[in-house]
């Protein structure tokens, strides 16, 4: 489903944030990315959705190359791909039900479908009962899960998420956890970049540990080891 092949990323300054990744994530995975501030996690990410590509190398999305997609169609690429990051980027002056259907109607779909497909991601994630509340009057946890009913708005074949609980407390970072879990079980695929060992340990899932721009492990069933 995501390949790379032998990428390369060289920043303009001269930075080399991945050097020679071969990577395979397949249909329905749920991968954790691990390893220390700086060590390419975030880049990597970036070069699945696209918002950096690779000085050297490929990447390529259900075998067809990113770097060939044109930036007229990125916006319909990038439909099948959710992302969620640490700051959960709500509109503070929409509401929860306007959050997620802001994303619907950007791309014209019409009030019906709107009114349809908004509540049944809101019980998705559970949090129904707080359509009609605004950002500041949610919790970090709920905010991050607002996020996350964004993400899969357009029924993505893959959610990222981009150290989704690096701002949350213990609890409420395994709330949101347990739900990019329990999305994975639907057959999405799940990538998670995070620094967090006890959450990787708990997972028990594909671990792939990144240090200095390489993979230096990946590991089914894995722990955080770096």
């Amino acid at each position: 489903m995501i390949k790379f092949e032998k990428v390369t990323k060289q920043y303009s300054d001269g930075y080399v944030a991945l050097q020679e990744i071969n990577l395979f994530i397949d249909k329905g995975e749920f991968v954790s990315i691990v390893g220390r501030s700086g060590a390419g996690k975030s880049t990597l990410l970036k070069l699945i959705y696209a918002e950096e590509y690779p000085t050297e190398g490929r990447v390529f999305f259900n075998d067809r190359p990113i770097d060939v997609i044109k930036r007229r169609h990125l916006p319909y690429f990038r439909r099948n791909i959710g992302t969620v990051f640490q700051d959960s980027k709500l509109l503070s002056k929409k509401n929860v039900f306007e959050n997620i259907s802001y994303a619907l109607e950007v791309v014209g779909d019409s009030n019906e479908e709107i009114a349809k497909k908004v509540p049944k991601i809101l019980d998705i994630v559970k949090i129904t009962d707080k359509a009609f509340l605004y950002p500041h009057q949610l919790s970090g946890g709920e905010q991050q899960k607002v996020s996350i009913a964004r993400a899969l708005i357009h029924n993505p074949q893959v959610v990222i998420a981009d150290e989704p609980t690096g701002n949350l407390d213990p609890v409420s970072g395994w709330e949101i956890v347990q739900l990019l879990m329990r999305i994975n079980k639907f057959g999405t695929t799940v990538i998670l970049a995070t620094h967090n060992k006890s959450i990787v340990d708990n997972i028990k899932k594909r671990v792939i540990a990144i240090d200095k721009g390489r993979i230096i492990r990946d590991q089914e069933n894995g722990k955080y080891i770096i």
